[in-house]
């Protein structure tokens, strides 16, 4: 899954990997519902903490 991704993805890989605008791939990260990490001014996720939120989302239905 997500072959394509570095290990690290920032915000706009993020969106496009979910298929969201950049303002809601911003909010699933300041909500920490998708655990990332700020590197100065830029985000960083882990391409495992997009799996596991897909994995989490997935489950619930």
């Amino acid at each position: 899954m997500f072959e394509q991704y570095d290990d690290i993805l920032t915000v706009s890989e993020l969106a496009e990997a979910l298929k969201v605008g950049s303002t809601q791939a911003y909010r699933l990260v300041r909500s920490q519902k998708i655990k990332a990490f700020k590197e100065g001014k830029d985000w960083k996720i882990p391409k495992t903490s997009v799996i596991q939120y897909i994995t989490d989302q997935t489950a619930m239905y």
